[in-house]
């Protein structure tokens, strides 16, 4: 809905949302669809055994009208990007509005082309909506780590406002040094890379700390494998990433470690 609609975006909507492909037609007809998401989801979760009565959570993105600003050349100051942030607010107002009356909570997966891509633009993102309780993320460390973001840092900071969690892994570092963070407009898997997707426990996410983060926190939603890995069987991906994450994904204690002792 924030983003600049291009022809790319014909790709990834159903025909009635692109419609005539006017952007700001697509916008308002994507918000409605938003809206109806949000409905569908109390559906689905009350129709849930134990569902009735907790909030749902959708997740999504939000786009972004000033993505392609981040590098700041032509020369861009704050008011510029404000505006960007504005029109995610007048544009999320009303569909969070609309998530308080259905129960439902919106996650917004932190990601690069979004209002929100690091620490300081998702606090930034809930400013914007005035601390709205029914905005908050999905945690993804793959799109945080090759930034160079703190992503367990990310889980601590923003607590109670994660919704869910994707178990994704990339690894960084690891091309012959001609293309950077900005990808080089290569393809995914392409050698040259600085950073890749990874199946679970092939990259660089240490997914230790995360455990420890989201059980420090009080984090009790799923822990949802997101695999893309160009460079190996999708079934075989699936299969260890499933197992990794299992294994991983420990229960906290109840009682400090000494408690035992206590008399």
């Amino acid at each position: 809905m924030c983003d600049l609609i291009d022809e790319r975006h014909k790709s990834i909507l159903p025909p009635e949302i692109w419609g005539d492909g006017n952007p700001e037609g697509v916008r308002q007809r994507a918000a409605q669809r938003m809206i109806d998401t949000a409905k569908a989801a109390r559906k689905l979760f009350d129709a849930a055994p134990g569902g009735t009565g907790f909030p749902a959570v959708v997740n999504g993105f939000t786009g972004s009208s000033v993505w392609h600003s981040i590098y700041a050349f032509p020369p861009t100051d704050q008011k510029y990007w404000q505006r960007g942030f504005d029109d995610f607010a007048k544009r999320y107002g009303p569909i969070l509005y609309e998530f308080e009356k259905q129960n439902v909570n919106f996650a917004l997966e932190v990601h690069p082309t979004e209002i929100a891509f690091d620490i300081a633009s998702a606090q930034r993102a809930i400013d914007a909506v005035k601390g709205h309780a029914r905005f908050g993320f999905n945690f993804d460390p793959s799109h945080l780590g090759y930034q160079g973001v703190d992503y367990v840092k990310f889980i601590r900071t923003f607590g109670k406002r994660i919704f869910h969690v994707h178990l994704k892994d990339a690894w960084w570092g690891h091309g012959d040094g001609t293309v950077g963070v900005f990808g080089g407009h290569v393809s995914f898997a392409d050698p040259r890379r600085y950073w890749d997707f990874r199946s679970l426990g092939h990259g660089d996410v240490n997914f230790e700390e995360i455990i420890v983060a989201l059980n420090d926190i009080g984090y009790k939603g799923p822990l949802s494998v997101e695999w893309e890995d160009s460079r190996m069987d999708r079934e075989h991906g699936a299969t260890e990433a499933a197992a990794f994450a299992k294994k991983i994904d420990f229960t906290p204690s109840t009682i400090a470690f000494d408690a035992q002792f206590d008399r």
